[in-house]
């Protein structure tokens, strides 16, 4: 059985092709400036040249097809026809309260997409854009839309509700929903494993750090509490994305800088977060590197980050009542031995200690914990992707 998996963005596109046999990966690319002009495919098949594909892509439709055709290509494809392709799960970002699991997608399915896209402006449109192309395409192949917000249908109505009129909710499903819940239930699961117990067992905190990022409480197996709420924007302060605010900031800065709700919206999502602090960029490698070099806004910028984390780590693990793990996954928690240490530093009451030697390492699978400490400090790189072609086998297979 081989799955497509795709995650549609405004114009860019990532695919992956899996043999689920043995969830051996066969290809995997990116399709970038879609509707832009100078678009192309960067593809690559497993133990083969990797290509460019530079090719006009006016809509995911025509970058589906050449993503297609780069797969069955008699160079550098990894199939020799598309009937190989037996189902093709998409990564949908918000399901709203609709779905708790991954779905077949159908009619009914598709009408509810169209329905959170109000909810998640930014990304269920490409979202649906990519399934509604792959089913022109691949008319005959099942669908599966795995849902980002699916693993936190779970939190319980305390954790998920927020302090405004009650009928906000009842009428529009203002409430926390959040986000990564494809990475967050993959790594814990990968945590459990390196650690010889069942998840349904364990206590676990796990931390998505990168340019998007958040926190997630796991207990028995469920998620009970996520850093990010109605949309990505709440939460951990990121690349870009303030992260918590006082409401109130927003009419005073608006008032002061005579700007619009839009302006501001943007600004939040786009310009702040350690951008904002830093003044020097979104990317922590080049934050970190001029810390490095003595500047103290970039310095002022981690530190305010690894302090957020930290907060986050503790309320969850006193929201469990204990703690057995927390586990470090995506670009800046999978690679930087630095940031894993800060956000662990001073958690030695909570029973996390952290071993220099083992956590000098990056993108690898390993316990970067101390033997002696009651809390397991683990490094997962996530993969979302080989998640997606699971769900996705499990409904069709």
């Amino acid at each position: 059985m081989k799955v497509l998996v795709m995650n549609c963005g405004s114009s860019s596109l990532k695919y992956q092709l899996i043999n689920m046999e043995n969830e051996e990966l066969l290809a995997k690319g990116i399709a970038e400036r879609i509707g832009i002009e100078g678009s192309f495919v960067k593809h690559e098949t497993t133990g083969k040249e990797k290509a460019v594909i530079e090719e006009p892509m006016t809509d995911h439709k025509a970058a589906i097809k050449i993503v297609l055709e780069a797969l069955i290509h008699a160079e550098y494809g990894a199939i020799q026809s598309m009937s190989e392709i037996t189902a093709v799960g998409h990564r949908v970002v918000h399901g709203g309260e609709k779905f708790s699991g991954s779905v077949v997608i159908d009619k009914e399915v598709k009408a509810v997409l169209e329905e959170c896209s109000e909810l998640a402006p930014l990304h269920n449109p490409p979202n649906l854009m990519g399934i509604y192309a792959c089913e022109e395409i691949l008319p005959n192949v099942p669908m599966v839309g795995v849902f980002d917000t699916a693993f936190h249908q779970t939190m319980p109505k305390a954790s998920y509700m927020y302090a405004l009129p009650y009928d906000l909710y009842e009428k529009y499903k203002i409430r926390r929903y959040g986000f990564h819940g494809t990475s967050h239930k993959y790594v814990a699961m990968k945590a459990a494993e390196l650690l010889g117990q069942p998840l349904e067992s364990l206590k676990i905190v796990t931390c998505h750090l990168g340019n998007g990022a958040s926190v997630t409480a796991i207990k028995n197996g469920k998620s009970v509490d996520t850093s990010m709420g109605f949309t990505p924007l709440e939460g951990l302060a990121m690349g870009t994305r303030c992260g918590d605010l006082d409401p109130a900031i927003i009419e005073f800065w608006m008032k002061k800088e005579n700007l619009t709700i839009a302006e501001v919206n943007n600004a939040m999502n786009k310009k702040s977060g350690v951008l904002g602090i830093s003044g020097v960029s979104s990317d922590f490698r080049d934050v970190e590197e001029a810390a490095n070099a003595g500047n103290e806004r970039a310095q002022l910028a981690l530190d305010f980050y690894y302090q957020r984390v930290k907060k986050y780590i503790g309320a969850y693990a006193a929201e469990m009542g204990g703690l057995d793990a927390v586990v470090f996954t995506a670009g800046l928690g999978e690679n930087s031995i630095v940031a894993r240490k800060e956000i662990c530093k001073d958690l030695e009451f909570l029973g996390i200690k952290i071993d220099d030697e083992k956590n000098s390492i990056r993108g690898k699978e390993t316990v970067v914990s101390t033997e002696d400490s009651t809390v397991k400090v683990i490094l997962v790189p996530t993969n979302e992707e080989l998640m997606i072609a699971r769900e996705t086998k499990a409904l069709v297979g």
